[in-house]
Protein backbone atom coordinates (compact mmCIF):
# COMPACT_ATOMS: atom_id res chain seq x y z
CA UNK A 1 0.00 0.00 0.00
CA UNK A 2 1.33 3.96 -1.13
CA UNK A 3 0.77 6.49 0.79
CA UNK A 4 -1.76 8.94 -1.01
CA UNK A 5 -2.09 12.83 0.16
CA UNK A 6 -4.27 14.02 -2.30
CA UNK A 7 -7.19 14.72 0.65
CA UNK A 8 -4.53 16.35 2.94
CA UNK A 9 -2.90 19.43 3.91
CA UNK A 10 0.60 19.07 5.20
CA UNK A 11 2.73 21.32 7.35
CA UNK A 12 6.39 20.69 8.06
CA UNK A 13 6.89 22.94 11.60
CA UNK A 14 11.12 23.34 11.35
CA UNK A 15 13.13 25.07 13.75
CA UNK A 16 15.49 26.95 11.08
CA UNK A 17 15.35 27.66 6.91
CA UNK A 18 16.98 24.90 5.98
CA UNK A 19 15.56 22.00 7.96
CA UNK A 20 13.08 21.40 5.93
CA UNK A 21 15.32 20.41 2.89
CA UNK A 22 17.39 18.30 5.34
CA UNK A 23 14.55 15.94 6.78
CA UNK A 24 11.25 16.60 4.67
CA UNK A 25 11.19 18.23 1.24
CA UNK A 26 10.58 15.22 -0.79
CA UNK A 27 7.60 14.17 1.24
CA UNK A 28 6.21 17.83 0.81
CA UNK A 29 6.97 17.16 -2.23
CA UNK A 30 5.19 13.96 -3.25
CA UNK A 31 2.26 14.79 -1.20
CA UNK A 32 2.17 18.30 -3.64
CA UNK A 33 1.97 16.06 -6.49
CA UNK A 34 -0.32 13.93 -4.97
CA UNK A 35 -2.54 17.28 -5.17
CA UNK A 36 -2.33 18.05 -1.30
CA UNK A 37 -2.05 21.72 -0.06
CA UNK A 38 1.65 22.13 1.82
CA UNK A 39 3.07 24.17 3.97
CA UNK A 40 6.11 24.75 5.89
CA UNK A 41 6.16 27.03 9.21
CA UNK A 42 10.04 27.82 9.99
CA UNK A 43 10.20 29.08 13.77
CA UNK A 44 13.58 30.71 14.19
CA UNK A 45 15.24 33.43 12.37
CA UNK A 46 18.49 31.47 11.70
CA UNK A 47 19.91 34.30 13.18
CA UNK A 48 23.04 32.85 14.28
CA UNK A 49 24.44 30.36 12.02
CA UNK A 50 26.71 32.88 10.61
CA UNK A 51 29.57 31.96 7.94
CA UNK A 52 33.09 33.79 7.89
CA UNK A 53 33.17 36.52 7.61
CA UNK A 54 29.49 37.25 9.18
CA UNK A 55 26.84 38.12 7.17
CA UNK A 56 24.99 41.77 7.71
CA UNK A 57 21.73 40.85 8.54
CA UNK A 58 21.74 37.18 8.44
CA UNK A 59 17.97 36.61 9.50
CA UNK A 60 17.06 39.24 6.24
CA UNK A 61 19.02 36.95 4.01
CA UNK A 62 18.36 33.71 5.39
CA UNK A 63 14.45 34.39 4.97
CA UNK A 64 14.75 35.01 1.35
CA UNK A 65 16.74 32.10 0.94
CA UNK A 66 13.79 29.56 2.37
CA UNK A 67 11.50 31.86 0.37
CA UNK A 68 13.51 31.06 -2.83
CA UNK A 69 13.28 27.20 -1.91
CA UNK A 70 9.82 27.11 -0.78
CA UNK A 71 9.06 28.58 -3.83
CA UNK A 72 10.70 25.82 -5.68
CA UNK A 73 8.35 23.69 -3.58
CA UNK A 74 5.27 25.55 -3.89
CA UNK A 75 4.80 25.85 -0.19
CA UNK A 76 2.95 28.29 1.97
CA UNK A 77 5.30 29.81 3.91
CA UNK A 78 4.81 30.47 7.85
CA UNK A 79 7.64 32.22 10.46
CA UNK A 80 8.02 32.77 14.26
CA UNK A 81 10.51 35.00 13.78
CA UNK A 82 12.36 34.00 17.08
CA UNK A 83 15.92 34.38 17.48
CA UNK A 84 17.76 31.35 17.45
CA UNK A 85 18.52 29.59 20.93
CA UNK A 86 15.22 31.37 21.86
CA UNK A 87 12.93 28.71 20.92
CA UNK A 88 10.96 27.69 23.95
CA UNK A 89 7.83 25.75 24.63
CA UNK A 90 6.32 29.06 26.64
CA UNK A 91 2.48 30.27 26.71
CA UNK A 92 3.06 32.79 24.20
CA UNK A 93 4.65 30.48 21.08
CA UNK A 94 2.06 28.13 21.64
CA UNK A 95 -0.51 30.51 21.05
CA UNK A 96 1.78 31.43 18.06
CA UNK A 97 1.84 28.36 16.63
CA UNK A 98 -1.51 27.51 17.49
CA UNK A 99 -2.69 30.41 14.85
CA UNK A 100 -0.62 29.29 12.55
CA UNK A 101 -2.15 25.76 12.62
CA UNK A 102 -5.61 26.86 12.36
CA UNK A 103 -4.45 29.26 9.59
CA UNK A 104 -3.64 26.24 7.43
CA UNK A 105 -5.95 24.16 8.98
CA UNK A 106 -3.28 20.89 8.43
CA UNK A 107 -4.44 16.98 8.35
CA UNK A 108 -0.99 15.55 8.60
CA UNK A 109 2.00 17.58 10.63
CA UNK A 110 5.78 16.82 10.42
CA UNK A 111 8.04 17.94 13.10
CA UNK A 112 11.19 17.47 14.58
CA UNK A 113 12.13 14.50 16.60
CA UNK A 114 12.44 14.90 19.96
CA UNK A 115 15.73 13.26 20.20
CA UNK A 116 17.25 15.61 17.88
CA UNK A 117 20.99 17.08 18.49
CA UNK A 118 19.62 20.50 18.27
CA UNK A 119 18.08 22.47 21.43
CA UNK A 120 15.91 24.87 18.54
CA UNK A 121 14.68 21.40 17.05
CA UNK A 122 14.00 19.79 20.39
CA UNK A 123 11.93 22.78 21.46
CA UNK A 124 10.23 22.75 18.15
CA UNK A 125 9.14 18.96 19.25
CA UNK A 126 7.67 20.12 21.94
CA UNK A 127 5.46 22.90 20.55
CA UNK A 128 4.07 20.78 17.37
CA UNK A 129 3.43 18.07 20.08
CA UNK A 130 1.44 20.20 22.09
CA UNK A 131 -0.20 22.68 19.37
CA UNK A 132 -1.00 19.53 17.75
CA UNK A 133 -3.75 18.49 20.34
CA UNK A 134 -4.50 22.37 21.55
CA UNK A 135 -5.28 23.39 17.93
CA UNK A 136 -8.38 21.70 18.57
CA UNK A 137 -9.06 22.95 22.22
CA UNK A 138 -11.99 25.79 21.87
CA UNK A 139 -10.40 26.74 25.87
CA UNK A 140 -7.27 28.06 24.44
CA UNK A 141 -8.47 31.53 22.18
CA UNK A 142 -6.63 32.41 18.98
CA UNK A 143 -7.42 34.70 16.32
CA UNK A 144 -8.70 31.85 14.37
CA UNK A 145 -11.44 29.25 15.39
CA UNK A 146 -9.74 25.74 16.48
CA UNK A 147 -9.64 23.02 14.21
CA UNK A 148 -12.46 20.30 14.35
CA UNK A 149 -9.54 17.57 15.40
CA UNK A 150 -6.40 17.23 15.85
CA UNK A 151 -3.92 16.96 12.64
CA UNK A 152 -1.93 13.30 12.45
CA UNK A 153 1.60 13.89 13.65
CA UNK A 154 4.32 11.69 12.02
CA UNK A 155 8.30 12.96 13.37
CA UNK A 156 11.30 13.33 11.40
CA UNK A 157 14.69 12.15 10.91
CA UNK A 158 17.32 13.36 13.06
CA UNK A 159 20.72 14.33 11.46
CA UNK A 160 22.88 11.37 12.32
CA UNK A 161 19.92 8.81 12.28
CA UNK A 162 20.22 7.80 15.76
CA UNK A 163 16.47 8.55 17.10
CA UNK A 164 13.74 6.07 17.69
CA UNK A 165 13.65 3.60 14.98
CA UNK A 166 11.82 4.71 11.98
CA UNK A 167 8.91 2.79 11.33
CA UNK A 168 7.55 4.60 8.14
CA UNK A 169 10.10 5.21 4.88
CA UNK A 170 8.21 7.56 1.64
CA UNK A 171 10.13 6.95 -1.58
CA UNK A 172 11.21 10.65 -2.50
CA UNK A 173 13.26 9.01 -5.51
CA UNK A 174 11.87 11.27 -7.88
CA UNK A 175 12.43 14.22 -6.12
CA UNK A 176 16.18 14.24 -5.27
CA UNK A 177 16.99 16.68 -7.61
CA UNK A 178 14.17 19.07 -6.06
CA UNK A 179 15.39 18.41 -2.57
CA UNK A 180 18.98 19.44 -3.88
CA UNK A 181 18.17 22.90 -5.74
CA UNK A 182 16.24 23.86 -2.39
CA UNK A 183 19.22 23.18 -0.33
CA UNK A 184 21.12 25.06 -3.18
CA UNK A 185 18.95 28.37 -2.45
CA UNK A 186 20.22 28.38 1.21
CA UNK A 187 23.87 29.87 0.36
CA UNK A 188 24.73 31.54 3.79
CA UNK A 189 24.85 27.90 5.15
CA UNK A 190 26.63 25.92 2.38
CA UNK A 191 28.94 28.55 2.94
CA UNK A 192 29.64 27.36 6.57
CA UNK A 193 30.83 23.68 4.97
CA UNK A 194 34.94 24.33 6.08
CA UNK A 195 33.90 25.86 9.37
CA UNK A 196 34.80 23.90 12.53
CA UNK A 197 31.36 24.20 14.30
CA UNK A 198 29.56 22.89 11.04
CA UNK A 199 29.36 20.07 8.64
CA UNK A 200 28.72 20.07 5.12
CA UNK A 201 25.03 19.95 4.42
CA UNK A 202 25.18 18.34 0.82
CA UNK A 203 26.48 15.44 2.59
CA UNK A 204 24.28 15.22 5.01
CA UNK A 205 20.99 15.21 3.04
CA UNK A 206 22.73 12.48 0.45
CA UNK A 207 23.97 10.62 3.36
CA UNK A 208 20.28 10.59 5.17
CA UNK A 209 17.72 9.85 1.30
CA UNK A 210 20.81 7.11 0.35
CA UNK A 211 20.60 5.60 3.97
CA UNK A 212 17.26 5.12 4.25
CA UNK A 213 16.67 4.62 0.79
CA UNK A 214 19.00 1.53 1.05
CA UNK A 215 16.71 0.00 4.33
CA UNK A 216 13.48 0.24 2.38
CA UNK A 217 14.92 -1.11 -1.11
CA UNK A 218 14.46 2.36 -2.81
CA UNK A 219 17.26 5.14 -4.43
CA UNK A 220 16.11 7.32 -1.94
CA UNK A 221 13.69 7.93 1.17
CA UNK A 222 12.95 9.95 4.14
CA UNK A 223 12.15 8.21 7.12
CA UNK A 224 9.38 9.30 9.80
CA UNK A 225 7.62 7.89 12.98
CA UNK A 226 3.69 8.63 13.52
CA UNK A 227 2.95 9.90 16.65
CA UNK A 228 0.88 7.05 18.63
CA UNK A 229 -0.57 9.34 21.01
CA UNK A 230 -4.58 9.42 21.14
CA UNK A 231 -6.04 11.39 18.52
CA UNK A 232 -2.26 12.14 16.91
CA UNK A 233 -2.60 8.75 14.58
CA UNK A 234 -4.75 8.41 12.19
CA UNK A 235 -5.37 5.94 9.36
CA UNK A 236 -3.51 5.76 5.72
Amino acid sequence: MKCDFSADRVLAVVAHPDDAELFCAGALARARRDGASIAVCVLCQGDKGQPDPPIVELASVRRGEMQEAAALLDAELFWGDIPDGQLADTPETRALLLEIFRQFQPTLVLGHAAEDYHADHRAASALTEAATWFAASRGHVTTSPPLAAPPALWWMDTITMTAAEPSLYLDISEFVDLKRAMLDCHRSQLARGESDDFSPLLEHVERLYQTRGAQSGVAAAEAFRPHTAWKRLAAW
